[in-house]
């Protein structure tokens, strides 16, 4: 197992603070960033939206809603989320990854 994975959990104040600013870029200069990941329209077929669906994800910076700690979601996460754990593209992040995981356990 790869102890390495950079799952967004504890992100340092500087990276939190590019990923705000990536955000903040114009979509034709987030998509040159070393944190977007292509999209594959294919897999998010099971989208029913009458908006348009996303050419590329990138790094979000959240604030979880129970306790406060700051996390990023990282774009291959949203990826997967997205595209194979068919997710509706509207979701966001809103919880960190404990309290989610402590939810989860309560279940």
């Amino acid at each position: 197992m790869n102890t390495n994975f950079d799952t967004g959990q504890n992100p340092t104040e500087e990276e939190f603070r590019e990923a705000e600013r990536i955000l903040k870029l114009s979509p034709d200069k987030q998509k040159d960033t070393l944190s977007a990941v292509t999209a594959d329209h294919k897999k998010l077929s099971h989208i029913n939206t009458y908006g348009g669906l996303p050419d590329f994800y990138v790094d979000q910076p959240f604030t979880c809603r129970k306790c406060g700690k700051r996390e990023i979601w990282k774009a291959r996460d949203q990826k997967w989320y997205y595209e194979e754990a068919k997710g509706h593209i509207d979701a966001k992040a809103v919880e960190c990854h404990a309290c989610r995981k402590a939810n989860k356990s309560r279940n």
